[in-house]
């Protein structure tokens, strides 16, 4: 399977690496100033591509900001995440909640504009576990 990685377009790719690496446990692995590569520090087949909205290797058509995209980032304790994140003074879309369909989550936005979706698997509840089974057997 070839490896897939999103990679966001922003106004300032500095601003976007940091949020990524100082909040949300990435690595830059390669940073030439336009574009940086992450890695996730507990697993560096997952990565996130950060690219300078304006250069050359973005079509011009192309390099308006985000919309009707959400990366979803799953960790194993959603609230430590959000504590860092709110600390940090960064927009919150919504607080951490908890849903029925197996998630404890709450959204943020990155300096690029995109929607982060940060997730730790929970139980579902009645009425979802009979169609996903429990949230431990997914996670692997």
């Amino acid at each position: 399977m070839p490896t897939v990685f999103p990679t966001i377009c922003t106004d300032s790719v500095g601003s976007t690496r940091d949020f990524y690496c100082e909040l949300l446990g990435f690595q830059a692995i390669f940073d030439s100033g336009w574009y940086v590569q992450l890695a996730a520090l507990d697993d560096p087949a997952h990565q996130i591509g950060i690219v300078e909205r304006s250069h050359e290797t973005v079509p011009e058509g192309f390099r308006s900001h985000p919309a009707g995209v959400l990366i979803s980032l799953e960790f194993d304790d959603v609230d430590e995440v959000f504590a860092r994140v709110a600390a940090a003074g960064h927009h919150i879309v919504f607080e951490p909640r908890d849903e029925d369909f197996g998630q404890r989550h709450f959204m943020t936005v990155d300096p690029a504009g995109t929607l982060v979706d940060v997730i730790t698997q929970i139980e579902p509840s009645q009425e979802y576990a009979q169609y996903f089974g429990p949230a431990t057997e997914r996670a692997d």
